[in-house]
């Protein structure tokens, strides 16, 4: 299948590395396919592209690369619904915000709101957590 990104060109992608969003992401409801795809070869951020939107690109990490200490549950009825059967199907990312305004520059990692995917099924679902436990802003 072939896409077309503002960032990347246009690109040639399988369909089995489609990761659907049944309900979106927050503030992109109508979003659902996404894919990953690598910043650099030796880089810890990938980019979260949309399939239909050529815009719509999310720079990602591992949230446990930055925090050792990150933990987290996944609700029973989220594991049902992205077929989780047990640890090794997830991969969980963690969306980046540069702040170019900011002097200097400022990186942050949405630790509150880690995304959820099931390697197996590529299905995924954004959490939200406990924000007394995880910032939105987590510095880097």
């Amino acid at each position: 299948m072939k896409i077309n990104t503002t960032r990347f060109g246009e690109l040639e992608i399988d369909d089995t590395s489609i990761i659907s969003f049944r309900k979106g992401l927050p503030g992109f409801p109508d979003e659902k396919g996404y894919v990953l795809l690598p910043h650099r070869e030796d880089s810890p951020f990938l980019w979260l592209q949309s399939i239909d939107n050529p815009d719509l690109a999310f720079l990602v990490i591992n949230p446990f690369e930055i925090n050792r200490d990150y933990s987290y549950e996944i609700p029973d009825d989220i594991q049902k619904e992205l077929g989780i059967k047990d640890a090794e199907d997830i991969q969980t990312l963690a969306l980046v915000t540069i702040r170019s305004e900011d002097e200097p520059p400022s990186v942050t990692v949405n630790l509150l709101g880690p995304l959820v995917i099931n390697v197996e099924k590529r299905t995924g679902v954004q959490l939200i957590l406990d924000p007394k436990r995880y910032d939105v802003r987590y510095r880097i």
